[in-house]
């Protein structure tokens, strides 16, 4: 996930399928509002603010991502969980934020290339299993449960299980003070499972339950109903990104 990365909640929430794109409380006895039955969203009006005690990144959705990198020699492939984000769509391009404390920062610097794995609902636990852990102490590959394969373009893994793999190639770097460094980078290649994508290309989001993380409370959602598109108020259906 863009900015500094901080930690909402020390465990992400799992949440299941929305009946909402990403407004929905999560089902179960257990939902944020400690009710035994589900809530219906409600959509705030107008009104009185408040100024809320800690500032935050509070932009919601944000992608969910495993970053992939290859280690140094003799050590493990890294997978990272990193703010990602489109930076272009022709030509294409994306950016990841790394933090000092991240091992992959010091590889993305030693590499230069890397893959994007988009993850879906099927993969949450070993998602946050990998946010949750160090390369320092365990191969996150294994301790994951996470299949390592080998991207087709460039040099870096990839997770297998993953239905979609945007392959990068750094084009520029900027250090953000004080512990923050943006990478943005080239997509020069990305794969798919079959059935994620219609003839064109054209991603077919009902057909895998993807996920991001509402930045501002720290749980996990998946998408749910289709609202609308880019460029629907002039007529146009073709646009991508």
């Amino acid at each position: 996930m863009i900015w500094t990365r901080r930690r909402f909640v020390e465990r992400s929430a799992v949440v299941g399928s929305l009946a909402a794109m990403w407004g929905c409380a999560p089902e179960g006895p257990d939902n944020a509002h400690g009710s035994a039955e589900a809530q219906e969203p409600r959509e705030p009006k107008p009104g009185s603010r408040r100024l809320l005690e800690e500032p935050g990144p509070m932009i919601p959705p944000v992608p969910a991502i495993l970053l992939t990198v290859n280690g140094r020699a003799g050590d493990p492939d890294e997978i990272s969980v990193l703010w990602a984000f489109v930076v272009n769509g022709d030509p294409p391009q994306v950016g990841v934020s790394a933090g000092s404390e991240h091992v992959a920062r010091q590889l993305l610097e030693l590499n230069g290339e890397f893959v994007l794995n988009v993850p879906s609902a099927s993969m949450i636990e070993a998602f946050d299993t990998v946010d949750m852990n160090s390369s320092r102490v365990a191969d996150k590959f294994g301790l994951s449960g996470l299949t390592r394969g080998r991207a087709r373009v460039v040099d870096a893994p990839m997770v297998e299980e993953a239905p979609i793999h945007c392959e990068c190639r750094t084009i520029d770097s900027l250090e953000v003070p004080p512990m923050r460094k943006l990478f943005i980078a080239e997509v020069v290649a990305t794969t798919v499972l079959e059935g994620t994508v219609d003839e064109a290309g054209r991603l077919l989001v009902p057909n895998l339950r993807f996920f991001g993380m509402t930045a501002g409370s720290g749980e996990h959602y998946t998408m749910g109903e289709r609202i609308g598109n880019i460029g629907m108020t002039v007529g146009r259906t073709d646009i991508k990104y």
